[in-house]
């Protein structure tokens, strides 16, 4: 029966998720819904109206934001009007009641989840691929604990030990994302001042340099460095992460870090920009080779390697 519906057969395999994965999942039930309405020939506004929602509350299921998924009687009351097929119905209700499943990172406290923070973790959880640009840090996929305490203790120099320790707790937990089977694709673009900038001691950064050139080995890794010679790169003054889910009709999404907030951009004339953005920086940059080479050089040469 699930055959007659391309879109069904698409969405039956994320009912057998072993990892919980609400942000996917949310954003899954949203595009599905959007695309039953168009499939129906109404506008958002049109629909709203009709189901007594204003057009914010449609749009907000839509773009499947927010900390919790829409509610079922919500979900049910637009499949009802839309005359949604009661396969593809039952389907997706189904990933709606999994969406409501925590996530690992959702058993923190709020305090270190602030609601944009819960929805990057989410996201790169269920990224198809991942790029991302770093001007002062390791990217935190990439840190070690040491790496990542010193970081956080630069960052929150009055935070109490348990706070810190939560907090490098959860940015490790993030990075085991990496080691699993079916980890996204990472593409790393760091500027060389990382390398150089001592944070912790000069022992924590060995540790976290020769954990770099491990994870640049792995087949789904790829690293690269804008050596500080090269004076005009076509680098953001920000930190930037690029997050794609493919096949899924989801759309890419652009994640800018500010200090204590977040901007993320999902319009595909923004989006396209920063892509263009970080392919010309890749150009800039050395290459995976290239960068494994001054990775190790940097070690050497500055952290007493052998």
């Amino acid at each position: 029966m699930s055959s007659e519906s391309p879109r069904v057969s698409r969405l039956e395999p994320y009912l057998q998720r072993t990892e919980p994965a609400p942000t996917l999942l949310k954003m899954l039930v949203g595009v599905q819904l959007a695309g039953i309405r168009e499939d129906a020939g109404l506008a958002q506004e049109q629909a709203a109206r009709a189901v007594g929602f204003s057009p914010a509350k449609l749009s907000r299921i839509e773009a499947g934001k927010g900390r919790r998924p829409p509610t079922e009687g919500d979900v049910r009351t637009l499949l009802d009007h839309y005359k949604t097929e009661e396969y593809e119905a039952s389907v997706l209700l189904q990933l709606l009641r999994r969406a409501g499943e925590p996530g690992w990172w959702q058993r923190f406290d709020k305090r270190l989840m602030p609601e944009w923070f819960d929805r990057l973790v989410g996201l790169q959880e269920a990224a198809n691929s991942i790029r991302t640009f770093e001007i002062q840090y390791v990217p935190g996929l990439l840190q070690t604990p040491a790496y990542a305490r010193a970081v956080v203790e630069r960052g929150l120099p009055s935070a109490p030990a348990r706070e810190v320790s939560r907090r490098v707790e959860l940015r490790t937990r993030r990075g085991e994302l990496l080691q699993r089977p079916d980890a996204p694709q990472l593409w790393a673009i760091i500027d060389e001042s990382v390398l150089l900038r001592v944070l912790g001691s000069r022992e924590v950064m060995r540790e976290q340099l020769d954990h770099l050139v491990t994870m640049a080995q792995l087949p789904h890794v790829s690293l690269q460095i804008v050596p500080l010679d090269v004076t005009n790169a076509s680098a953001p003054a920000i930190p930037v992460t690029y997050l794609r889910f493919g096949g899924l009709d989801l759309p890419d999404i652009v994640y800018l870090e500010h200090i204590r907030s977040a901007t993320f951009l999902e319009d595909r004339d923004e989006t396209e920009q920063y892509r263009v953005t970080l392919d010309q920086l890749a150009d800039d940059a050395l290459s995976p080779r290239e960068s494994l080479t001054r990775l190790k050089e940097t070690i050497a040469q500055r952290y007493g390697g052998a």
